[in-house]
């Protein structure tokens, strides 16, 4: 078995292949050939949380193990465990937080890839944080990104985004409002742990992200954008129980579409699209997938 460090597990998960991947793990979930429970939540002493996270298709099984004790830092810690279907012989550990980063940014890719009205035109990022990191870098490698907007709590946090993006050869500013680059970008990513909404409007035919929240009591977006939008969510039954956005919202769930869904339909041809995700295994098998690929050359 082999135990990967960060840095190899980054090298194994380019963002382009990842959203391909994760396109291939959700048609063959359409056909019956995978098997992907709910996450069992067990809650531990203190207020820690323990996650696990299992999917498995007649070749690859995984199991994310995640465990949360918020005073700790860091207060995630996570592996997942790579496992031949057929033998149960393991055949790698890769480091769990940044398979999180990137199959949540390759989602997010491959529904811009599939959604987004202007998928080329400028980027605005709300939340420096990872997943504002791997976001940019998604964006970046897989639709070609030149443009960034970045908006944080923490100017300076911004101001550290931007200049990472610049480093990588992009226009990119921190901002202190957002309204101006609401009305330019065309792409929009909230990736903030906030509870109450910091996104309130967009441009007419933006594409929103919205990946930090991931309970039901935190809403990134406010609920009269969230009725303005058409919506889409990585799965529903994640979002049935998650999606703090859209059940804050009281959104009709006969409109909310999956992004399974969605790769077998036309791209929406005007109008603001939401699409919210709240994490599943599904997109940890992909990157094992990918990772256990590129392994076995």
């Amino acid at each position: 078995m082999q135990i990967l460090s960060a840095e190899e597990t980054t090298a194994l998960l380019p963002y382009p292949a990842l959203a391909k991947a994760i396109a291939q793990v959700l048609s063959d979930h359409a056909r019956g050939q995978i098997t992907a429970p709910e996450r069992l939540v067990v809650p531990l002493a203190g207020g820690a949380t323990l996650l696990l996270m299992p999917a498995a298709d007649p070749s690859i099984t995984v199991t994310k193990l995640v465990t949360v004790h918020p005073p700790q830092h860091p207060s995630v810690r996570a592996e997942v465990w790579v496992m031949r279907t057929e033998t149960g012989e393991r055949l790698a550990l890769l480091e769990g937080s940044v398979v999180t980063a990137r199959r949540t940014a390759a989602v997010s890719l491959l529904a811009a890839q599939t959604l987004a009205l202007n998928p080329t035109g400028p980027l605005l990022i709300i939340g420096a944080g990872v997943q504002g990191r791997s976001h940019l870098e998604a964006f970046q490698e897989g639709l070609g990104t030149d443009k960034v907007y970045v908006y944080s709590r923490s100017f300076e946090h911004a101001e550290a985004l931007a200049s990472y993006a610049r480093q990588r050869r992009m226009l990119a500013q921190a901002i202190t409002v957002l309204e101006p680059a609401l009305e330019e970008a065309s792409l929009i990513v909230c990736a903030t742990t906030s509870r109450t909404p910091v996104l309130f409007n967009a441009a007419p035919d933006a594409f929103i992200a919205a990946v930090g929240a991931y309970r039901p009591d935190m809403a990134e977006v406010a609920p009269e954008l969230v009725h303005q939008a058409q919506l889409f969510v990585d799965t529903l039954e994640g979002a049935h129980s998650e999606a703090g956005d859209l059940l804050q919202a009281r959104v009709d769930w006969s409109q909310v579409q999956s992004l399974e869904s969605a790769l077998h339909h036309a791209r929406p041809k005007a109008g603001i699209v939401l699409f919210k995700s709240v994490g599943h295994a599904l997109w940890d098998l992909a990157a094992a997938r990918l990772a256990a690929q590129a392994l076995s050359r």
